[in-house]
């Protein structure tokens, strides 16, 4: 059976906002089972399979614009730029219904966003590479929007107790002192990307922000987790507009 995490913000309802989990597909091995991603090695046909099976599941209006993700600070504006869907970004934005955004992940932080009137929405892939040099910012310049009329909603994605980084990570990530704490070895901290998200939103002037309760290394069993497995499938963030 499939399953969601739906993003649990004050959106109109005409905005639909949900994030897979690993459960209803058929993919085996480290893959198991709703892997959705075509570049971690997995079969090919169940790929396809459990894309077909959560478009129906979901029913979607349109197969998702899949994004060729590096880690940059590129965001699309659809369907205007579907053309680019071949080349590097790592977001996508669309103000007109039967457009389904969707970003993939398995521990990096997806952001969803939409306005209060329900006509604009956009996911960004935000891992630490692509938060420090400002994927969020992008995302919410796509927008194009009064930042005061924006609602945020992180999807889930590693949690600050177990996002180990270095200080040089640190430093290129920037933030309050609050997001971090010390870990056992010297050198090195936990991250909160939760929290780092909200402040960027909040210097952006986005004030409207909620995240989900979940971690995608700690929860095993609903999640794929790239620090916990290293190999493993990839959730989808999808985002879009009903008529």
């Amino acid at each position: 059976m499939l399953a969601c995490v739906s993003a649990e913000w004050q959106a109109p309802p005409q905005v639909r906002a949900v994030t897979t989990t690993r459960a209803g597909g058929v993919s085996s091995g480290e893959y198991d089972s709703l892997n959705l991603a075509q570049h971690v090695g997995d079969k090919v046909a169940d790929v396809q399979r459990n894309r077909v099976h959560m478009q129906r599941c979901l029913d979607l209006p349109a197969t998702p614009a899949w994004l060729q993700q590096t880690h940059s600070t590129r965001v699309l504006t659809l369907p205007r730029e579907l053309s680019a869907l071949n080349k590097p970004a790592d977001g996508s934005v669309a103000f007109q219904p039967g457009v389904v955004c969707a970003v993939l992940t398995a521990d990096c932080l997806p952001l969803f966003l939409t306005n209060r009137s329900g006509t604009k929405i956009g996911v960004v892939h935000a891992g630490w590479r692509g938060m420090a040099d400002g994927i969020i910012e992008q995302g919410v310049a796509a927008m194009q929007e009064d930042a005061d009329q924006i609602l945020a909603w992180a999807g889930p994605c590693i949690s600050g107790d177990f996002f180990e980084i270095g200080a040089e990570v640190k430093a290129a990530l920037g933030g309050a002192e609050a997001a971090y704490r010390s870990a056992p070895q010297p050198g090195k901290f936990y991250a909160d990307l939760y929290q780092l998200c909200g402040e960027r939103l909040a210097t952006l002037g986005v004030s409207d922000y909620g995240y989900s309760e979940y971690c995608t290394y700690r929860h095993e069993s609903m999640f794929f987790s790239h620090r916990r497995d290293q190999a493993g499938g990839r959730m989808a963030s999808l985002i879009w507009l009903e008529d």
